[in-house]
């Protein structure tokens, strides 16, 4: 068996700009860009198409929510300008540290968080001390491509931990992202249900 935890509301607990394009616009100030007087509007109208299930990476959508204002900027500016304005207070949720030792006890472990800010998710892990060797992986849906629920996410996580997604227990807080899990042919457990202590007690007792 192999367990993959979702980051954000599971293991962590995240402080997030409640206007992240004013975030984002002071992040790209402070770096020389000129933010564009309507930068809210910009910031929310769509740029791109992408397929259903396909992650939209925020660096990219800035880049070119800047562009569409006749801004040019590069893309590691962007991409950093991006990090900064998300990367804010995070703290460990309670029992999470003993889930994933107590899953590192059965298996192979990782991190499968949906999250479309490239780097974050490291960032954060780095902040928490959760990126020592309790983790085999880490899949983020900006790196593979995909959101949970799709099942790429999901096969992507099961790949990288080397298990067929049948061995697969995805560890969430989210029914719909999550749960997803479930539908792909791994099996999800949700927080709602079982909360992190009590999936940590379940781990060494050999019923989760």
């Amino acid at each position: 068996m192999a367990v993959s935890f979702d980051l954000f509301g599971t293991l962590v607990a995240a402080d997030r700009p409640d206007e992240p394009w004013d975030a984002v616009a002071v992040s790209l100030d402070r770096r020389g860009v000129a933010v564009p007087a309507d930068w809210e509007a910009a910031y929310r109208s769509a740029h791109c198409e992408y397929d259903r299930g396909r992650e939209a990476p925020l660096d990219e959508h800035v880049r070119l929510a800047l562009d569409s204002r006749g801004v040019e900027v590069t893309a590691a500016t962007a991409r950093e300008a991006v990090l900064a304005a998300f990367d804010g207070p995070v703290s460990r949720r309670d029992g999470a540290h003993d889930a994933l030792a107590a899953a590192a006890d059965r298996g192979p472990v990782a991190v499968c968080s949906n999250c479309s800010v490239p780097g974050l998710v490291e960032r954060t892990l780095a902040r928490v001390d959760f990126a020592g060797d309790a983790l085999d992986a880490v899949v983020t849906s900006v790196a593979c491509g995909w959101r949970k629920p799709h099942p790429r996410i999901f096969e992507a996580t099961a790949d990288a931990l080397g298990v067929p997604l049948s061995a697969l227990v995805h560890v969430g807080d989210d029914a719909r992202t999550d749960g997803g899990a479930g539908r792909a042919g791994a099996r999800s457990v949700l927080l709602a249900d079982t909360p992190l202590p009590t999936v940590a007690s379940r781990l060494r007792e050999g019923r989760l």
